[in-house]
């Protein structure tokens, strides 16, 4: 492999590595892709699919002596338990380094397929609201894009993915090419009527979710099992196993090295174009060099700005593609948490069947136009009716035949409304290198992250807001939501190498190119320019199609 000149080399194997990798080997070239974790089989390697909780050593939830020692940052996730803790790292092992004041959860999935397989699939597109935010109020820099340049990308990648969805004709939300939507619970069809009668402006939809409701491109349907963190056997949500990394297989041009620890992207003498990658055995420490003719940063934000940082040298002394010094700096994550939640008499609503692995949206409806709420930007809220009754049994004392019969009927029944605000670019919220290493050696990742007064301004309205709308409701109590998370709690971090229009401002062009390196692209989280409020999955696919588009058209004309 080290004789080898790869046409491109595309490190990381989650949802931007599974799309870099299927459009540039669909596009004709030889790709090598590196995941620094273990290999993860489609369906052989989903051992707890199924797995009922009696047949679990700590019945599905874990040990919490297991969690606080092997997991305290992982745990934070709501996907991680017992079933599918082998998705996500172990913290003691993996370390990171938070700067004084700042409290950041950063979640990672070391195994092909990334954080892929424990996503929560939530996909919208922005709209120009989003890529011309920047401008408007000035914070951050322009984006070089906007919607229309980005529109044709969002089709292609939800043609492939297959998006369950209901259009609404909202311009803060495009509407996009979907599947048939999943169905509403009596309780929410409820809610949605009364929100929306007593608030014209707001509309409540059910989520679009990147899970097939009908057969698409040989995945089954979603059939209601409910445990889709653990893997899906039947392909129905997306995934990197799923879903692009067969398509690139199929193409006969695509190889895949895990165990392969990225320690720095190479150049050549005078450090103008990359050569390849330096990697690291995980489990043997060997050390050697990749060459490709392309290298693809799909590592995640903070795994891909840790390995540019670590790629300094005699010609970027701050880190590779860094002559702005704007590398590692602007650091976002979606400010979230509970709005509020509503009880309701349990005899009103029937029963559902199934575990819809799907809630409900309402888009963002401050600031449309002018700012009126004491921030700028704003939020979306997620949420659902849950029935209590599903598990009172495991809070509620009792023995014998009538307790049983109690549980077994109509139960009562809660609404939760969760805001997803979003987050300013602030130079200060940044990623550097530690004088700590790891034990493959390599300076640690060093964050430094605290949220802004305009995210604190925001949060008391979703708080506010989310008590008024459920107030409308016929709740019969409604309880106002208890703080917020603290960064990378969403999962959504993003911006440490975001694009730009200017070079002395900006890491990346319009095509997710490194205004430094010619043929150095960086497509996942650290790309983005602002964060919106909407879950940033969808946009960050679209945006890595099209700069493989870009990337072979610039190589076959030898500009690369």
């Amino acid at each position: 492999m080290e004789d080898q000149v790869w046409d491109a080399i595309v490190v990381g194997s989650g949802i931007t590595g599974g799309w870099a990798a299927k459009e540039l080997t669909e596009r004709g070239l030889r790709v090598l892709m590196v995941e620094r974790g273990r290999p993860v089989e489609h369906i052989k390697d989903y051992t707890t699919e199924h797995v009922p909780p009696w047949k679990l050593p700590f019945r599905g939830k874990g040990s919490r002596k297991i969690l606080d020692e092997d997991y305290p940052i992982q745990q934070k996730a709501p996907q991680l338990n017992e079933t599918n803790w082998h998705f996500f790292v172990k913290d003691r092992e993996h370390p990171y380094v938070q700067a004084e004041g700042t409290d950041w959860s950063w979640v990672r999935g070391n195994q092909l397929g990334g954080r892929s397989l424990t996503w929560g699939r939530q996909v919208y597109r922005w709209s120009d609201l989003d890529f011309e935010a920047n401008s408007r109020d000035g914070h951050g820099v322009d984006w070089p894009i906007r919607y229309g340049d980005i529109e044709k990308w969002y089709d292609h990648v939800e043609d492939f993915i297959g998006v369950s969805g209901q259009a609404e004709g909202l311009p803060q939300l495009p509407d996009g090419r979907f599947l048939p939507p999943m169905e509403m619970t009596c309780l929410e069809e409820k809610v949605k009527g009364d929100i929306e009668g007593a608030y014209p402006d707001r509309r409540m939809t059910i989520g679009r979710v990147a899970i097939v409701t009908q057969a698409h491109r040989g995945r089954g349907p979603c059939h209601y099992c409910g445990p889709c963190e653990r893997g899906c056997s039947v392909g129905a949500y997306f995934s990197t196993q799923s879903s692009t990394l067969p398509a690139a297989k199929a193409t006969g041009r695509l190889e895949v090295l895990t165990d392969a620890i990225v320690e720095n992207v190479t150049t050549n003498a005078d450090g103008s174009r990359a050569t390849g990658v330096a990697v690291i055995d995980a489990k043997t420490r060997e050390r050697r060099e990749i060459r490709g003719r392309l290298v693809f940063m799909c590592a995640s934000t903070i795994g891909t700005t840790q390995v540019l940082l670590n790629s300094a040298g005699e010609n970027a002394p701050n880190g590779l593609a860094n002559s702005s010094g704007t590398l590692g700096r602007y650091l976002m994550d979606h400010t979230i948490g509970l709005g509020a939640l509503g009880l309701y008499p349990g005899t009103s609503f029937p029963g559902t069947q199934g575990n819809r692995p799907n809630g409900i949206y309402i888009p963002r409806f401050r600031n449309l136009d002018e700012p009126t709420s004491g921030f700028v930007r704003g939020y979306g809220y997620q949420g659902m009716a849950i029935k209590i009754g599903w598990s009172a049994g495991s809070m509620t004392p009792g023995f014998g035949a009538e307790w049983k019969e109690q549980l077994n009927g109509p139960g009562s029944w809660m609404f939760m409304l969760s805001g997803f605000g979003e987050c300013l670019p602030d130079a200060n919220n940044r990623v550097t290198l530690a004088d700590e290493r790891d034990s493959w050696g390599m300076r640690q990742a060093k964050i430094n992250f605290n949220w802004g007064d305009n995210e604190k301004a925001m949060r008391k309205d979703i708080s506010e807001q989310a008590v008024a709308m459920l107030g409308k409701t016929g709740a019969l109590q409604v309880i106002p939501g208890q703080g917020f998370g603290d960064g990378g709690d969403a999962i959504h971090e993003m911006g440490t190498a975001r694009m730009g229009l200017d070079p002395k401002t900006s890491v990346l062009n319009a095509h997710n190119q490194s205004h430094d390196i010619p043929n150095l692209f960086v497509t996942d989280g650290s790309c983005m320019t602002s964060s919106a409020c909407q879950n940033p999955s969808l946009t960050y696919m679209a945006l890595t199609a099209r700069a493989c588009e870009y990337a072979v058209e610039e190589l076959e004309k030898g500009l690369v």
